[in-house]
């Protein structure tokens, strides 16, 4: 830098130009402008601020702070004809209030450590917590925690119904009404009263509303008996009743008690010797399922029911947002009005149908045993079902199963099972036995042009309790061959070009390592078509037709559109044509998925219900039921058609005796166009059949919980058909019979059903088992161009029907069967295959003038006369059946 005196000079009058002093002043003027305009504007922001926080605080719920319980109003559903059939009041009823002094203080404590660590110290609210949610929803961290204290979950619990807000404004707005009546609340009532009274309402799962009627429900005791390790199974319940419930999801629930076991020691709730003592013991082994009864809820809910209240509180959570404990709430709280689907009349038949012992040639009984007890020495020991399956295997009874003939045989097994296990001194301190009607069945029915579910049976006998076991909606079962339709046969027309009349040749067929089989005495039947695959029920043309046309990737894509949710990774195989999949499927799914064919094509999700009014009779949710397309109308209707076939007597064009019978005949309705697919599993375990009439699709499943086979003592495998066509019959008693429409898309053509070609004149009509030309159905463009080439017509000896030798002395023609190169074994059409040489006219039987002394004629020894070239004798070796590609001797224009 420059610091001499003409330098210092210059910059002085640099600094003191009229210019520059008043750029300066008019920059300076403007920063104090902007600077007021700033602090008026957060002024203004702040008062605006404040006015709205304000009156966001002067809206909140006017209530008596000290005395906040839950609102309980009961929820009432309505049948589509108008009629109450329930009311929701099992929360409710199943909330008991315990006191204070009742609550253990390891229960008391084991939620306050997990739930709000400092709920003794703050004054309704607590600013760190609040801070750190806040951090973790600026950061995406999930794991920070939540803001909300216990005094603030009570509120939200007892005077917003849970906290079922839509958008994030009304959410703020009713956190800060939260914070303000939290620490009104703090200031109004004691620490004592406010965890006693959240403890007393908070959602613990399988509808129990408090901590007394969960401690009974799952460890049958009171509340005041809990151990450390049952309070802290208790304490991980609340964050996601569904998800840690310690029945349904032992394993998560399991994980989250380990988690407050540590809060408790770091808390100084506990020492480290007692969360050993509680981690080491085996609590999940005694939890239970007690089922809780009250005044209000003696009559259990039915089967609709129980899954519209699964229903109802899923559309809750996707369609309005809610979590599952505000949807619970809601639901058993909430005074709603629900409108379902179910029909009063269609419902009386089913349940009267599954229920009449008539429809069943066998009631056996399954039983689900518990029995605990302790020793002189003072350990305790559970048993259950599992020990007295044991106890016979150990004693040699390999016949046993599982299931009995009377109840008092189960007596009897049960006393003399107790006889070998109890000793001296020990004490029975729990028994409960609950028995069940074997086979069992269940039953769904649908509209489906609506998607709504008029009727369900979760299951045969007495129903004992609400939300238990669903057989119908909730229960996966391998589906057996009425997976043949979904995952073959239809995507194979669909999307792949084949047609009813597409022929695949049933014989023996490996894949990998596994042989398949048809489920039929008869015999492979040679060239079947997908028409016959459905009628008959083949399995070897199902699984040809997934792996030489489909693949299994299309067939799990199609099955996926049909609505079927419960396929896996590991489904991707050739079994997936026969429904031999990981987890089965449930009678709501199959029943859908056939509706979706019924209905031309369109997918319709099933729906229970079709409107829910709130309890200010605003219109909650509008159930209008998801759609998509899945088929063309085209392919829809010739799977109707075939399907409909499968339910009329008949046999495969075949040779006498040696045709399968079509699959579904007994559960033809009289009087009503019908059409379905049967399923049986390979061991006999499960049974189905799954139909519809141009009014409703039902499915029926059957089989015995425990998958026992359904051998004749069993129930056999037919009664499922016979109860179908019971049901469906008084259903549709008095409609008229529209039959199912043909529509436009769809053509007529004549063809070989041995080919799914064009037919040869003459050849295909001449078929040695009859005529092979039938008219069928097809989607516009896919009327076969080709000819037959599978029958062939050939030259034969009129005596042998063999083809002739030279010295054949009268020849005809005969029609034959081309086989498949490579393929082996015998088949019906194997029989009619291309023939040897004729083994009767051969050149030893000729014979030649007499020449010797004698006058006797001689006979020419063989291979002594010109045959031509290329020709064996018979006596040498008889000529294979000549298999497609190979030479024959056919009459000019045969094919």
């Amino acid at each position: 830098m420059n610091y001499g005196k003409h330098e210092t000079e210059k910059k002085i009058k640099s600094v003191n130009s009229k210019a520059k002093k008043y750029t300066s002043r008019v920059f300076l003027a403007f920063l104090k402008s902007l600077f007021v305009l700033c602090l008026f504007c957060l002024v203004v922001a702040g008062s605006i601020g404040f006015g709205m926080v304000k009156g966001i605080i002067d809206n909140a719920p006017d209530v008596d702070i000290a005395t906040i319980v839950p609102n309980e109003y009961a929820t009432t559903v309505y049948d589509s004809a108008g009629n109450v059939t329930e009311t929701l009041v099992t929360a409710g009823s199943n909330r008991e209030e315990a006191s204070y002094d009742e609550l253990p203080k390891n229960l008391i404590n084991a939620f306050v450590a997990y739930e709000d660590a400092r709920f003794w110290e703050h004054n309704g609210i607590d600013l760190r917590s609040i801070m750190r949610a806040v951090k973790g929803v600026l950061t995406g961290d999930s794991s920070a925690g939540g803001g909300s204290t216990i005094t603030q979950q009570l509120i939200k619990n007892s005077v917003f119904g849970g906290g079922m807000e839509k958008s994030f404004g009304e959410r703020l707005e009713r956190k800060m009404q939260e914070w303000y009546l939290a620490v009104k609340l703090d200031s109004a009532m004691s620490k004592e009263q406010i965890i006693t009274n959240y403890l007393n309402t908070i959602n613990l799962g399988k509808n129990s509303l408090g901590v007394k009627v969960a401690a009974r429900r799952y460890f049958n005791k009171e509340v005041s008996d809990l151990t450390l390790s049952e309070c802290a199974v208790l304490a991980g319940i609340t964050q996601n009743p569904s998800k840690f419930n310690p029945v349904t999801g032992q394993k998560a629930n399991s994980d989250k008690q380990k988690v407050i076991l540590q809060y408790m020691v770091d808390q100084g709730y506990i020492s480290k010797e007692e969360q050993e003592e509680a981690l080491a013991d085996d609590v999940y082994s005694r939890i239970q399922d007690v089922e809780i009864v009250t005044k209000e809820t003696s009559t259990p809910y039915s089967y609709f029911t129980d899954e519209l209240v699964e229903q109802v509180q899923d559309a809750m959570k996707e369609k309005l947002g809610y979590t599952n404990t505000q949807a619970h709430n809601m639901l058993y709280s909430g005074g709603l009005s629900i409108y379902t689907t179910q029909d009063p009349t269609i419902q009386s038949i089913v349940d009267e149908e599954i229920n009449n012992p008539d429809n069943y040639s066998a009631a056996r009984y399954s039983i689900e045993y518990r029995l605990s007890v302790t020793g002189a020495d003072g350990t305790t020991t559970h048993y259950s079902e599992e020990n007295l399956k044991r106890y016979h295997r150990d004693n040699g009874d390999s016949g046993y199963d599982g299931l009995y003939d009377s109840e008092e045989k189960i007596q009897a097994d049960i006393d003399n099972y107790k006889n070998s296990i109890l000793k001296e001194g020990d004490t029975i301190i729990g028994e409960s036995l609950h028995k069940t009607l074997q086979p069992q069945a269940s039953f769904v029915i649908m509209d489906q042009k609506t998607g709504q579910v008029k009727a369900i049976a979760g299951g045969r006998g007495e129903k004992t309790a609400s939300l238990t076991l669903n057989r119908a909606s909730n229960t996966l079962r391998q589906p057996g061959s009425t997976f043949k339709v979904l995952t073959a046969f239809a995507p194979a027309m669909d999307t792949c070009g084949a047609t009813l009349g597409t022929v695949y040749y049933d014989s023996v067929f490996t894949v990998g390592k596994k042989t398949f089989s048809n489920w039929y005495s008869s015999g492979y039947q040679g060239y079947s078509s997908i028409r016959d695959g459905i009628i008959y029920s083949m399995n070897v043309i199902a699984v040809r037709c997934l792996m030489e046309t489909v693949t299994p990737q299309l067939g799990v894509e199609y099955a996926k559109n049909f609505g079927i949710t419960s396929l896996t990774d590991t489904d991707y195989n050739a079994a997936l044509a026969l429904g031999g999949i990981t987890d089965g499927v449930s009678n709501l799914e199959m029943t859908a998925a056939y509706a979706t064919i019924a209905n031309g094509g369109v997918y319709t999700k099933p729906v229970f219900f079709t409107k829910i009014i709130d309890h200010d009779g605003k219109v909650l949710i509008d159930n209008t039921p998801e759609t998509h397309r899945v088929l063309k109308d085209s392919t829809a209707f010739l799977l109707t058609d075939a399907m409909a076939d499968s339910m009329e007597s008949s046999r495969k064009f075949a040779r006498p005796g040696a045709g399968p019978s079509s699959t579904s005949s007994s559960a033809n309705i009289p009087g009503m166009s019908n059409a379905g697919k049967s399923g049986t599993t390979t061991s006999n375990n499960d049974i189905w059949f799954v139909g519809y009439t141009p009014y409703y699709t039902a499915g029926i499943w059957g089989g015995c919980d425990s998958n026992q086979k359904l051998t004749k003592q069993n129930g056999g495998t037919t009664f499922h058909k016979a109860i179908w066509k019971k049901i469906m019959t008084r259903v549709h008693e008095g409609m008229s019979d529209p039959g199912f429409t043909v529509p436009d898309s769809v053509e007529t053509a004549q063809i070989c059903r041995k080919s799914g070609k064009l037919p040869v004149a003459g050849v295909c009509t001449n078929d040695p088992r009859g005529n092979a030309v039938y008219t069928e159905y097809f989607a516009k463009g896919t009327v076969p161009t080709d000819v037959c080439n599978n029958h062939v017509r050939a030259t034969v000896c009129a005596e042998s029907h063999c083809l002739p030798t030279p010295f054949c002395p009268e020849r005809t023609t005969a029609v034959f069967m081309a086989l498949p190169a490579g393929e082996e074994g015998t088949t019906d059409d194997s029989v009619f295959a291309m023939p040897g040489y004729c083994p009767i006219h051969t050149e030893a039987s000729v014979i030649i003038p007499p020449t010797d002394d004698t006058g006797m004629p001689e006979t020419v020894a063989p291979g002594t006369l010109p045959y031509g070239p290329g020709y064996v004798s018979p006596n040498a070796q008889t000529s294979p059946a000549p298999t497609i590609g190979s030479p024959v001797q056919v009459s000019p224009g045969a094919q």
